[in-house]
């Protein structure tokens, strides 16, 4: 497949802050890529500048196969790209139909093809029976559906979704997957940030996990969790504990079954492959403890990577 996105050293500093440092990724066709880290790991510098809000900093950003250091070809590139930002910028004195078709004029449609694109698109993001309300009057997560409505508008081979359920309720976040999975299955290509570590798993068939402007991972979910941690995690707690989990002289047997573990004051994190093991183990050697198994995340990769997490 080829590479919509294609980076090489790709940089950019805010005077002695170093945003973005030098990194390296491809974008393949028909693909979801994710940009995963905490604030201020880089990953939103580096969306602006794959969608051409902001310069180049250094380094080279082949978009589309033009170019994107110089800014020469950033009105090429802008024509076939579409833009889902994180913050909501529709207008919310017109209603949803007005909204998309007055959108859909700034790509040079023509009035009746514009009304056809615009109906086209409510109907893809099952707003249909919303096309004459205000945006005002809509709930979160439709406002959501009708961002990424507009951003599909001039039937973008490259769409760019920045946070994309940031604040919406559970059943809205399924809601607004689901449109996103229907992109994918017309082999769109979509590049998304996100705070969620089960969007991430969903939806992209590959990521980078970025941290103080460095990729510091990259692979499909599955592969980054097989890689980096265990498959399980046994989080084993104490209601009451009169004593440190690290003064129980049960711990040092039971650690012997992680790869990796953690102690805290009222807690143990076994990272295990064999969590059905673990669990056993525990509730012989610790009757009192509360015993969890639940399944090895993202999180738990950058965590191991990095120390810190995700939303820091």
């Amino acid at each position: 497949m080829d590479a919509v996105v294609k980076a090489e050293g790709l940089r950019k500093n805010y005077g002695e802050f170093v945003a973005v440092d030098g990194i390296d990724f491809e974008i393949p066709r028909g693909q979801c890529f994710g940009f995963l880290g905490p604030n201020g790991a880089g990953k939103t510098t580096t969306m602006r500048m794959i969608y051409r809000a902001s310069p180049v900093g250094g380094g080279s950003l082949k978009i589309l196969g033009h170019e994107a250091a110089g800014g020469r070809n950033d009105r090429a590139i802008k024509q076939r790209i579409g833009v889902v930002p994180q913050e909501d910028n529709l207008d919310e004195e017109l209603k949803l139909r007005e909204n998309l078709e007055v959108f859909a004029r700034f790509y040079g449609l023509g009035r009746k093809e514009a009304k056809a694109r615009a109906a086209e698109m409510i109907a893809f993001a099952n707003l249909g029976d919303k096309s004459e309300s205000r945006i005002r009057e809509l709930s979160g997560g439709m406002r959501r559906r009708a961002l990424i409505a507009r951003g599909l508008l001039g039937n973008p081979e490259l769409l760019v979704l920045d946070e994309p359920t940031t604040g919406l309720d559970p059943q809205a976040r399924l809601n607004l997957w689901d449109r996103l999975r229907d992109l994918k299955r017309r082999e769109a290509t979509l590049v998304l940030t996100t705070h969620y570590m089960d969007e991430a798993e969903q939806l992209c068939d590959r990521l980078v996990i970025m941290d103080k402007g460095k990729i510091v991972a990259e692979g499909r979910p599955r592969d980054l969790i097989r890689q980096h941690v265990s498959s399980h995690v046994v989080e084993i707690a104490f209601a009451n504990a009169a004593r440190s989990v690290s003064e129980r002289p049960e711990m040092a047997e039971l650690t012997t079954l992680a790869k990796r573990h953690e102690q805290h004051q009222d807690r143990l994190l076994l990272y295990v492959d064999n969590g059905e093991e673990a669990v056993a183990k525990a509730a012989h050697l610790l009757p009192d403890a509360e015993t969890l198994i639940r399944r090895s995340t993202l999180e738990d990769v950058f965590l191991k990577i990095t120390g810190r997490g995700l939303a820091e």
